[in-house]
């Protein structure tokens, strides 16, 4: 083969194999970053559902069906919320018992799938809760943003923000918790979410731009009426208000920050998400340069925002070691940073964004000692 005519070809595999691995990177971040609101986030396998009583559904025995705590159990045209496993209760070896609160809709039947979830409510605060609530538009950059608003009496307003793969039923769970203790919330949608705008790109930015959606709802609170909000936001949520304390220009109203499983290290959830949706560990890094460069998306903004030197209103973090989409040594690495203005409550036995599902009351309870000076 002449020299030119080698150096040629040698050129065009180069090319060619640059243009698979660019591909190849495309492929693995869309599977991290396009996660559509509600979709189950990858994790723990379905379940099968063996048998119900009126209070009781015996499932596919695994380390997901032993979990402890209160969860959500959703299949096709189902949902359902479990208490803890029922150790007492008669059960073959390869089955476990779990309490079952309620059936919200539709009906367990025996060789149903399942999968447990963080999400315990299902449709709105009304029909799920019994709570007087107005459907609202807020004003975003992008266009209306839709949310729920539970009057309360207080004028420190809580705005709650769900994270990846969630909706506005999610931060439910403590809705009524706070509806008790009289705070009025705002549980808003954002970029993205079903009826709200698109991202002009079609992407999730893991909160890099959509705390612009949560700095929208920050001036709706104020214009109604708050005269403080404490952002309240799960997963991504949180990073979202990580953003909006360090950068918002009404940040001096922003009283508290509440974080449940924040994300606080982009590339490490973006490295996990990926992976755990069958991307091959070699293309993980060309996932993490592909999102990179198509959301402009750049971890020094997270780590300014999330700088415990810089931040200035009191912080209460849920996270625990059994995350595996956020790691939790970023959490505990900034509570230890700044003890006496960042609070950490460690939840083991937990996964992502199912701080509250591990233990309910000991979760409230951390939650109405950090909220009681805020009132």
């Amino acid at each position: 083969m002449r020299p030119a005519t080698a150096t040629a070809v040698a050129v065009t595999t180069l090319i060619g194999v640059g243009a698979a691995a660019i591909a190849a990177g495309r492929y693995a971040s869309d599977l991290a970053l396009k996660t559509p609101p509600g979709r189950p986030l990858p994790g723990d396998p379905p379940l099968t559902v063996h048998a119900t009583t009126p209070d009781r559904v015996t499932l596919t025995r695994s380390l997901a069906s032993l979990r402890p705590g209160t969860y959500g159990l959703e299949g096709p045209d189902v949902h359902a919320v479990v208490g803890p496993a029922l150790d007492d209760v008669p059960h073959a070896a390869d089955t476990v018992v779990r309490r079952l609160e309620r059936v919200s809709h539709g009906s367990l039947e025996p060789g149903t799938r399942v999968r447990l979830t963080p999400q315990v409510h299902s449709g709105d605060p009304d029909s799920a809760l019994g709570l007087k609530y107005s459907d609202v538009d807020i004003p975003g950059e992008l266009g209306g943003l839709p949310a729920w608003f539970v009057p309360g009496a207080r004028d420190t307003w809580v705005i709650t923000v769900h994270g990846l793969g969630a909706t506005r039923e999610h931060p439910m769970n403590i809705m009524e918790f706070l509806h008790v203790h009289r705070f009025p919330v705002l549980d808003i949608g954002y970029r993205g979410d079903v009826g709200a705008p698109r991202s002009p790109d079609g992407l999730g930015h893991l909160g890099d731009s959509e705390w612009r959606d949560l700095d929208a709802a920050i001036r709706y609170a104020v214009r109604y009426g708050a005269q403080h909000v404490v952002l309240y936001g799960w997963s991504t949520g949180a990073s979202m208000a990580l953003h909006a304390a360090a950068n918002s220009a009404l940040r001096d109203r922003i009283s508290g920050l509440v974080l449940d499983s924040p994300v606080l290290d982009w590339e490490a959830t973006l490295r996990n998400l990926a992976a755990a949706r069958g991307t091959p560990g070699p293309l993980l890094t060309l996932a993490v340069r592909a999102a990179q460069g198509r959301t402009g998306l750049h971890g020094d903004r997270l780590l300014e925002a999330a700088d415990p030197d810089t931040m200035r209103v009191p912080t209460l973090i849920f996270h625990g070691p059994d995350d595996n989409l956020a790691p939790w040594y970023p959490s505990r690495e900034l509570a230890a940073r700044r003890p006496q203005l960042i609070s950490l409550q460690t939840v083991p036995h937990a996964p992502h964004a199912a701080m509250w599902n591990a233990d309910p009351v000991r979760y409230e309870e951390a939650l109405r000692r950090f909220l009681t000076p805020l009132m």
